[in-house]
Formats: C-alpha cells, structure tokens, sequence
C-alpha cells in the first residue's frame, strides 16, 4: 500500500476536517489545512506540531466558493509542501429547507458548496495528480447520498449523491491509471453540522466515528460506509425502501 505523505484536507476548521487533521498528524502525515476560519486553523496547527514536532502543517484561509481561490490555493500548498499526493474534499454545509418554501438562498448556497466547490477541489486536485500520474483523491459524501430525503434534507442529499456521482465518473476516467478516487459516505457522526442531531441512536461519538473514517481512506477503497456498522446494511434498506417509508424521513 501506498503511504501518503502529503495530504490536503479542506473544512479543515471543525468537525470531520478538524479530526482528520489529528488523526493523520499521529501517523506522522504532513497536512496543508484549509477553511474559512483562519483562526481555528492556526490554533489547531501549533496544537500538532506541538503535539507531532516533526510535520510540516500548512494553513490558508479558503472559502471554496471562490473558485479562482482554490485553484490557486492547491496549488501553493503543492509547492509548499513539496507535492501534494492525497487531497481529501471535505468542506460542506449541511443547512436547506423544504424545496418552494421561499428559501432558495439557503438550498443553492448549499448546492454551490456542496456540488460546484467540491468539483473546483476535484478539478484542482486532479491537475495535479494527472501531471505526475500519481495522487489519491478523496470526496466525503453522506449516507444521505443513498435516497432523495424529503423536508431540510431534500438539496443536502441530491447535492451528496452528485458529488457521489461526481467522484465515480473521476474514478472511471482514471480507472486504468495510478491515480486512485475513494468515495467516503459518512453515517451520523456527532460534529458541529450533526449537532442538532442529537437524539438520534445512530449518532456516532466523532472521537470513535473519526479514526474508523482515517483507517478507511488509508486503505484507498473505490467506496466506503463509515462506520461500517450500521451503516453497510442501513445503506442497502436506503436504497430499496419505499418511498412512503423515505417520507417519513428528516
């Protein structure tokens, strides 16, 4: 297997991003961090290098809907770090509303960070790993992604089902090549976006849920449902329930 040196995570600020940050720098993995919110970054960077004094973290801030900004910011942090050769498309939101109550701004800004950013990390990552015919790309979706949800859920599960989509027709386009695309569909893991979710029994503890997530992306599958349990089989109901079972949903 190979051993990723060099790994960008995006989102990197809170939730999922934050805790692959940790889980990585205890591997001894150089990370080049970004986010909005350049003040949690640069307090979580001089918490690993304290923590793991021999890797290099870079920090940027980033708003991945500035696409120009992205392109450019993968790229400095390539050179920065010496040739990036894992980057992780993390960021996303989570928020929407039922589809023609009057909230269009909530739903497209999260389609546009969910969907049109995720493809400017993509397009940005796969510039480089096509140059040197070598890199792993990674896309976190949502078991979200397996069905059309109704309510709140309606634009944050079409927008993960076409970043799905999205990493698959990557993956086809490279399938022949040293170049690996690992589609990760997260079950409910207590973080910043699932806080609401709180009541739920499925709801994973992140400090249990994010090292089964690391262990998964180091293992370069073509798809993985984390945490396995329950999400494997939940995943295979999702997709055959009937729809009146699904509306019920959210």
């Amino acid at each position: 297997m190979v051993t990723r040196r060099n790994i960008l995570i995006t989102g990197a600020s809170s939730g999922l991003g934050e805790g692959m940050a940790r889980q990585f720098a205890a591997r001894g993995r150089n990370l080049a961090l970004c986010a909005r919110r350049l003040d949690r970054l640069t307090a979580l960077r001089d918490e690993l290098l304290a923590a793991h004094p021999g890797i290099t973290v870079s920090v940027r801030a980033l708003d991945v809907n500035d696409h120009p900004r992205v392109f450019e910011t993968v790229k400095a942090l390539d050179e920065e770090l010496g040739g990036l050769d894992r980057v992780i498309v993390n960021a996303g939101l989570g928020k929407g509303q039922p589809i023609g109550t009057g909230r269009f701004d909530a739903n497209l800004q999260t389609a546009n960070t969910n969907f049109t950013a995720a493809l400017a990390q993509c397009e940005a990552a796969m510039e480089l790993f096509r140059a040197r015919d070598a890199g792993h790309l990674v896309v976190i979706s949502s078991m979200s992604a397996m069905r059309g949800l109704p309510r709140n859920l309606t634009t944050y599960a079409a927008s993960k089902a076409g970043v799905a989509a999205l990493a698959e027709g990557i993956r086809a386009d490279v399938l022949r090549k040293p170049i690996t695309v690992t589609t990760i569909y997260p079950g409910y893991i207590a973080t910043e976006m699932t806080g609401r979710a709180g009541r739920t029994p499925l709801l994973a503890p992140a400090e249990k849920a994010i090292p089964l997530l690391v262990r998964a992306i180091e293992r370069e599958p073509a798809e993985a449902k984390v945490p396995a349990w329950p999400w494997v089989p939940l995943g295979f109901l999702l997709r055959h329930l009937p729809l009146g079972v699904v509306a019920k949903m959210g």
